[in-house]
C-alpha cells in the first residue's frame, strides 16, 4: 500500500451551508480514512486564500465538488495547483463536470461521472494498491494518448449500502444547516432541473431514516434540509418521516422538505395539523401557472389542486413557494398573473429565480427551439427569451429585490398586509417600489433595518399622501414587532407624555399583571420587565384590526410587546389598559 495524502474538499455558497457530498464520500471511504482530510470553503474566500491552505496540506490527490455555485472558482484553482503542484492528481466530481469531459480533462486527470461514492472509492483504491486496471473503474472519464476515455457507467448504488454521512459526528457543524438525503432521483421529468435524469427512484430504509434523523434530533441540531428531490413523491414514506418527528420533536430542530403541494393527501394534511409550530418548513416549487409554460417544461402540476393544498396546510408550517423566470411561453404579462396567483396564497416566503440553463438539463438542449439566450459562465443565468426581454428580465429583477427585502424579511407584514389593497395587484405594488427605489438610486446602497423602514414610509406617503397617520402608525407597529429598539427613526413620535410613562412603570410592578402576561418571566423584577418588553402608544386600533379582520379605525392603543427571551419565554404583544 502506498503512502498518499488525500483530500476532499469542497467550495460551499454560505458560511451556513455544509457539503453533505464530501461527508458522505469519507462515509463510504471510511476504511481508507488515515490517508483522507476533509476541508472545506466559502464562495466569499478569496482564491488565494483557498490555493494556499490546499498547498499546505499538500494532497497527492485532491478530489473537489462541483456544482454552478463553485465551478468559475475551481476552474481558476486547478490551474493554479498544477502549477504550483503538478503531481497532485486532480478528481472532479458533481453535477457541473459530469457532461462536458472535454473542458476539463487535461487540465484534470479524471471526472467522476454521477453518483460519487463507490467510484471514488475505487479510484482511491487504485491510487493505494494499483491492483487493478482504470479502465476497470465504472463512472469515471480521463485523457489517455490524447484521447478522452468514458469507462462504462456505474449502476446505481443502494441506499441502505452508504453509511450515514455524518457517522463520525457533527464536529464543526455548530450553527451550520445539515443537508440530509432519504431518497435520490426523481419520478418526474421537468425540463429545467438534473434531477429528472435519474429515473431510478431509490429510498433509504425507515430503521435507518429514523436512528439518523434520533442523532440529530439529540444533538438540538439547528436546521436540517433534505435535499430529497420531490420528497413526498412516496406517500408511506413520506408521512413516516413526519409522523417520526412530529413524536420524537426536540422543540428546536426545524425541517426543510421539497414537496409537491398537489400530492398532500387528506391524511397527510391530518397529521401536519398536528406538528409543532416551526418544526417544518416547506418549500413548494411552482414555477408558473401558465398551463402552457408547464406543459411545455413537462411539469406534471394539478394547479387546483395544488392551490387548495396550499390554501390547507396549517399556519404551523412555514410555507416557501417558487417561481422562477424566463420558462419558455411565459412573457411580462403571464410572470405577472403567475406572480399575483402565488402570492394571494399568502407564503411565507415567495422565492423568485430566474432560469439557469444547467449542463444536462432538457432545456439546455431546446434553447435555439424557444430563443433562450444565457450568460456562457455559471449559474448560466437566462438573459432573454423569445417571449421575455432582456429589459423585462431587469426589470424583475428589481422587482424581486423589493420581495425579498421588504416580503421575505417578515419586518414588514402588516403595513404591506394593509397599504396593498391600495394598489390594483400585489405585482403592482412591488413594480411601484421597485420604481421608487430605482428613482432615488437606493439600489446603489446598503440599508440598515432602520433607514428601510424610513424608505417604505416615503415611498407610501410619495404615493398615498393621505394615508400618513395609518402608515406610521403600521410601520411603527412592525418595527417594534421585529426589535425593542431603543432609537426609533425621527418620523416616529412617542405619545408617551410623563403622566403614561409614570402608568407605564406602576404597570410592570402589579402583580395581577405578573400572572396574566409575564407568568413565565416570574424571577425578573419590574424593572428588568421594562427592559426585556415594550409599552408603545398608538393612534390605531391596530390590535383590533389583525385579530378581528375589521377596520383600521383611529382608536388610542396602548400595546405590550413582550421579547423572547432564550429557553424562558415566546415573543407576543397584547393591547392593554393603563
Amino acid at each position: 500500500m502506498k503512502d498518499i495524502n488525500i483530500l476532499f474538499s469542497s467550495i460551499n455558497a454560505k458560511y451556513v451551508h455544509s457539503s453533505l457530498a464530501i461527508r458522505s464520500l469519507y462515509s463510504y471511504t471510511s476504511m481508507y480514512k488515515d490517508y483522507i482530510q476533509m476541508e472545506e470553503f466559502t464562495i466569499n474566500h478569496n482564491e488565494n486564500f483557498i490555493l494556499s491552505e490546499i498547498f499546505k496540506l499538500k494532497p497527492d490527490v485532491l478530489c473537489l465538488s462541483c456544482y454552478i455555485w463553485n465551478i468559475e472558482i475551481i476552474k481558476n484553482l486547478i490551474i493554479s495547483i498544477k502549477k504550483i503542484m503538478p503531481n497532485t492528481i486532480i478528481v472532479l466530481g458533481g453535477p457541473e463536470v459530469s457532461y462536458d469531459f472535454d473542458e476539463y480533462l487535461g487540465q484534470v486527470d479524471f471526472i467522476a461521472i454521477g453518483e460519487g461514492e463507490a467510484t471514488i472509492k475505487e479510484l482511491i483504491e487504485f491510487f493505494l494498491f494499483s491492483d487493478k486496471s482504470i479502465s476497470d473503474i465504472k463512472g469515471i472519464s480521463y485523457k489517455k494518448d490524447d484521447k478522452i476515455i468514458v469507462n462504462e457507467a456505474r449502476e446505481p448504488l443502494s441506499l441502505d449500502s452508504i453509511p450515514f454521512a455524518y457517522q463520525f459526528g457533527l464536529e464543526g457543524l455548530d450553527n451550520k444547516i445539515i443537508y440530509y438525503e432519504t431518497s435520490r432521483g426523481c419520478p418526474y421529468s421537468c425540463q429545467y432541473c438534473l434531477s429528472s435524469i435519474d429515473k431510478q427512484l431509490r429510498f433509504l430504509s425507515m430503521p435507518r431514516v429514523e436512528h439518523e434523523l434520533k442523532i440529530f434530533l439529540d444533538e438540538n441540531v439547528r436546521q436540517v434540509k433534505f435535499i430529497d428531490r420531490t420528497f413526498n413523491c412516496n406517500k408511506n414514506h413520506a408521512m413516516g418521516i413526519w409522523k417520526f418527528l412530529i413524536e420524537n420533536d426536540n422543540g428546536i430542530t426545524n425541517f426543510h422538505f421539497e414537496i409537491s403541494a398537489d400530492l398532500l393527501t387528506e391524511e397527510m394534511l391530518s397529521l401536519l395539523d398536528t406538528a409543532r409550530q416551526g418544526l417544518f418548513q416547506f418549500e413548494i416549487g411552482v414555477q408558473s401557472t401558465n398551463t402552457d409554460t408547464l406543459s411545455i417544461i413537462k411539469r406534471k402540476s394539478n394547479l387546483e389542486k395544488l392551490f387548495k393544498s396550499v390554501g390547507s396546510i396549517g399556519v404551523n408550517i412555514d410555507k416557501h413557494l417558487d417561481l422562477i423566470i424566463g420558462l419558455p411561453n411565459e412573457n411580462y404579462e403571464s410572470f405577472r398573473n403567475s406572480f399575483n396567483t402565488v402570492y394571494n396564497l399568502n407564503p411565507n416566503q415567495l422565492q423568485i429565480g430566474f432560469l439557469k440553463l444547467l449542463k444536462g438539463s432538457g432545456l439546455r438542449q431546446d434553447v435555439d427551439k424557444y430563443g433562450i439566450a444565457y450568460k456562457d459562465k455559471a449559474p448560466y443565468e437566462v438573459l432573454y427569451t423569445n417571449d421575455i426581454s432582456f429589459e423585462e428580465i431587469l426589470r424583475l429583477k428589481y422587482i424581486e429585490d423589493m420581495v425579498d427585502i421588504f416580503y421575505n424579511s417578515n419586518k414588514f407584514d402588516y403595513t404591506i398586509k394593509f397599504i396593498i389593497n391600495y394598489f390594483s395587484t400585489p405585482f403592482d405594488f412591488y413594480s411601484s417600489l421597485a420604481d421608487f427605489w430605482e428613482k432615488n438610486n437606493y439600489h446603489t446602497l446598503s440599508h440598515n433595518k432602520m433607514a428601510l423602514f424610513s424608505i417604505m414610509r416615503d415611498f407610501i406617503l410619495n404615493e398615498l399622501p393621505n394615508l400618513s397617520d395609518e402608515i406610521e402608525d403600521l410601520l411603527k407597529f412592525d418595527m417594534y414587532l421585529n426589535d425593542n429598539i431603543k432609537n426609533p427613526p425621527t418620523w416616529i413620535r412617542d405619545e408617551r407624555d410623563e403622566k403614561i410613562k409614570e402608568k407605564v412603570k406602576i404597570f410592570y410592578q402589579k402583580e395581577e399583571h405578573r400572572d396574566i402576561y409575564f407568568n413565565d418571566l416570574f424571577k425578573y423584577t419590574s424593572q428588568q420587565l421594562s427592559r426585556i418588553c415594550h409599552i408603545e402608544v398608538f393612534r390605531y386600533n391596530v390590535v383590533e384590526w389583525i385579530e378581528k379582520k375589521s377596520a383600521l379605525k383611529r382608536k388610542d392603543t396602548y400595546i405590550l410587546f413582550k421579547y423572547a427571551v432564550k429557553g424562558e419565554s415566546e415573543f407576543d404583544f397584547f393591547e392593554i389598559e393603563l
